[in-house]
C-alpha cells in the first residue's frame, strides 16, 4: 500500500499544482493574452512554423522533452534512497522544472520562435549568446550521439522491440498524410494509427529482429548508423510529415503505458506483491559521490532539465498556435513528465522486488533483488542496467493484472525505444536551428541550407560516437560531463526567463530568480565536484571539458547579474 500512497500523493499535487500555481504563473506572471500573434502565424512557412491544434502540440512536445530522461534519471537517482529522489522530483517539477519549461516557451513565443540561445542577446549582451550557443552546442553534440546509442542498447538487449518500433514511421507518416492533406478525423484516425501501433507490438514478440555483426561492426554500432541516417531524414522533413505524427502517437502510447502501469500499482499493490524493498535514505551507497548535489545533476528530466528549454524554445514555440495553449503544452507536459518519472521511482523501488533474473539465472524477490541491482554506484549507473531496472520494474506490475509478461516487456521495451527514438529527432531538428543561426551570424551562406546543416548536426554525431570503436560507445566518454552540463544549461535558462520577467515590473521575477539561484548553486557546485574527480583520476579530456562549461557558466552568471542590476538598461533591451 506504500507505493499506492506514494503514487497518489504525488498525483494530487501534480494536479492541484496545475490548478493552481500554473494557473497563477500563466495570467499573472506571463500574463498570456491571445491578442498577441504566435510565430506560427506570423510567419507560417508550413515546414518549421506549422499553427498545430492543442493536443497534437502538446503530444509532440511532451514525447521531444519526456526521452529516456525521465526514465534513465530517476533510476540512478534512487541509489540515494527512493524519499529524497521522489522530494526532489515533485517539488523540483512544480516549482522548478514546470516553470522553467513554460517560461523558455513564452519567451521564444514573443520573440519570433528563437532559441533561447538567439534571445538571450536580448536581454544580456551578444557576447553572453554567442558563449551561450557554446554549451548548447555541446549539450545537443553529446544527446544525438548518445541517444542513438540509448535505442541501439535497447533493440540489443529486446529484439522483440525492433519491428513495432521502425513500424511506427509508415504509421506516422500516413496519420500525417491523413489529417493534414486529406483533412481526415483526427480522433478516429489517431485511434487506429494507435491501434495498429499495438498490433505490431504483439507481432514483435513473434517476429524478434537480432541485429548480426556486419563488416566487423557489432550490432550497437549497425543500429547506431542506421538511427543516424534515419535522423537527418526526419529532421529534413517537414514538421507535419514525421515528426509531429510520430511524436503525437507516442505521447498516446504513453498514456496507455502509464494506465498499464498504474493498474499495476494499484492491483499489486492492494494484492500484497508490489512492496517499497528500497530504503528511503541511503546517504554513502559504495562508490556513488554525494547525494548533494548530486542527486539534483542525476535526476534532471522530471524535475528540471536545461533540454527543455531548447525544445521549447527550438521547436515547439514554432508550432504553438495561440498563447492561451503555452501553459498546456510548456507546464502540463512538464507536470506530466513528473508524474511518469514518479512511476518510474515505484517501478524501480518496488516493482523490481517482485521478481528479478540475475545474470546467472537465479531468481531474487523483495529486497533481495534491489540490493543486487543497486549494490554500488557502478552497478547502478550503466545506461543497460538504468534501462533494465524499469523494464523488469515495470513488467512485473503490468504483468499482475493478467497481461503475460513477455508482452508487458515489450510495451516497456518499445515505450522506451520510441521516446528515446523522439528525443534523438527533436535533437537533431534543434542541433540545425542551432547551427543555420551560427551560419547566419557568421555570413555562411551553404550552412543556412536546412540540409547542410542537419548533416553537419548528423556527422559530428556519429564522429563523437564511433571515436572509441565500432560499438557507436564513443559518447560514453563525455557522458560523465553529460549531466552537469545539462543542469548547467536549466540555470542558465531560469537566468534568462528572470531577466525577462525583471523588465516586467514587480516581484514576478522571483518565480524563477529562486530557482535559478538554487539551480546555479547546485551545478556551479556539481561541476566543481566532478572538476577535482576528474583531476584526480587523470582524465584530461573531462577535466578539461568540464572546466570550460564550468567557465562559460560563470560568465554567463556574471553578466546576466551585471544586467540584472542594471549594468544595462533592461527596458532598452526589451520588448515592450
Amino acid at each position: 500500500m506504500e507505493a499506492i500512497l506514494i503514487m497518489v500523493v504525488a498525483f494530487v499535487g501534480y494536479l492541484v499544482a496545475y490548478k493552481l500555481y500554473g494557473q497563477f504563473v500563466g495570467k499573472k506572471v506571463f500574463a498570456l493574452s491571445n491578442a498577441n500573434k504566435t510565430p506560427s502565424v506570423t510567419m507560417e512557412d508550413g515546414q518549421d512554423y506549422v499553427p498545430t491544434r492543442r493536443g497534437i502540440i502538446f503530444g509532440h512536445h511532451f514525447t521531444s522533452i519526456a526521452g529516456t530522461g525521465p526514465i534513465v534519471g530517476p533510476a540512478i537517482g534512487v541509489i540515494w534512497g527512493w524519499l529524497p529522489a521522489m522530494i526532489w522530483v515533485l517539488v523540483g517539477t512544480i516549482v522548478m522544472g514546470a516553470v522553467h519549461d513554460f517560461g523558455a516557451l513564452v519567451m521564444s513565443l514573443r520573440n519570433q520562435g528563437k532559441s533561447i540561445s538567439e534571445i538571450t542577446s536580448k536581454y544580456v549582451n551578444n557576447r553572453t549568446r554567442t558563449i551561450f550557443f557554446l554549451i548548447v552546442l555541446l549539450e545537443l553534440w553529446i544527446v544525438i550521439a548518445i541517444f542513438g546509442l540509448i535505442i541501439a542498447i535497447i533493440f540489443n538487449m529486446y529484439p522483440q522491440s525492433v519491428f513495432p518500433v521502425w513500424m511506427e514511421i509508415p504509421i506516422a507518416i500516413l496519420l500525417g498524410y491523413l489529417i493534414y492533406k486529406r483533412g481526415g478525423n483526427v480522433g478516429l484516425f489517431t485511434f487506429l494509427a494507435v491501434f495498429l501501433m499495438y498490433v505490431t507490438v504483439v507481432l514483435g514478440h513473434f517476429l524478434p529482429l537480432a541485429m548480426p555483426t556486419i563488416a566487423g561492426i557489432p550490432a550497437t554500432g549497425v543500429w547506431s548508423i542506421l538511427l543516424f541516417i534515419y535522423a537527418f531524414i526526419a529532421s529534413t522533413l517537414p514538421v507535419t510529415t514525421l515528426l509531429q505524427p510520430r511524436d503525437y502517437i507516442n505521447a498516446w502510447q504513453l498514456f496507455i503505458a502509464m494506465a498499464l502501469l498504474i493498474v499495476g500499482v494499484i492491483v499489486s499493490g492492494i494484492g500484497g506483491k508490489l512492496q517499497v524493498v528500497a530504503p528511503a535514505v541511503r546517504a554513502m551507497p559504495e562508490g556513488a559521490p554525494p547525494l548533494w548535489p548530486m542527486l539534483f545533476i542525476t535526476i534532471a528530466c522530471g524535475a528540471i532539465s536545461g533540454f527543455h528549454s531548447l525544445v521549447s524554445s527550438g521547436t515547439s514555440a514554432k508550432q504553438v498556435k495561440q498563447e492561451s495553449d503555452a501553459l498546456f503544452v510548456g507546464y502540463g507536459s512538464m507536470v506530466f513528465e513528473g508524474a511518469l518519472a514518479t512511476i518510474v521511482i515505484i517501478a524501480v523501488v518496488a516493482g523490481i522486488g517482485i521478481a528479478y533474473t540475475t545474470a546467472d539465472g537465479a531468481l531474487l524477490t523483495g529486497t533481495a533483488a534491489w540490493t543486487h541491482h543497486y549494490a554500488n554506484w557502478a552497478g547502478a549507473a550503466g545506461l543497460g542496467s538504468k534501462v533494465a531496472a524499469f523494464v523488469v520494474g515495470g513488467a512485473n506490475m503490468v504483468a499482475s493484472f493478467g497481461i503475460p509478461k513477455a508482452i508487458a516487456i515489450i510495451v516497456m521495451g518499445v515505450f522506451v525505444a520510441s521516446f528515446a527514438g523522439t528525443t534523438l529527432d527533436t535533437a537533431t531538428r534543434i542541433q540545425r536551428y542551432v547551427v543555420q543561426e551560427l551560419a547566419g551570424d557568421a555570413r555562411i551562406g551553404f550552412m543556412q541550407n536546412r540540409y547542410a546543416a542537419t548533416a553537419f548536426a548528423v556527422i559530428t554525431a556519429a564522429i563523437l560516437a564511433f571515436a572509441t570503436g565500432a560499438s557507436g560507445a564513443g559518447a560514453m566518454k563525455l557522458w560523465p560531463v553529460f549531466g552537469a552540463t545539462n543542469q548547467c544549461l536549466a540555470a542558465l535558462a531560469l537566468l534568462a526567463i528572470t531577466l525577462y520577467l525583471k523588465q516586467k515590473g514587480g516581484l514576478r521575477y522571483l518565480v524563477s530568480g529562486l530557482p535559478a539561484a538554487f539551480m546555479i548553486v547546485m551545478t556551479t557546485w556539481g561541476l566543481i565536484y566532478n572538476e577535482i574527480g576528474f583531476i584526480k583520476t587523470g582524465n584530461m579530456l573531462l577535466s578539461i571539458v568540464n572546466a570550460a562549461v564550468l567557465l562559460i557558466a560563470l560568465w554567463i552568471v556574471a553578466e546576466g547579474l551585471g544586467a540584472f542590476f542594471g549594468a544595462k538598461s533592461l527596458e532598452a533591451r526589451a520588448e515592450a
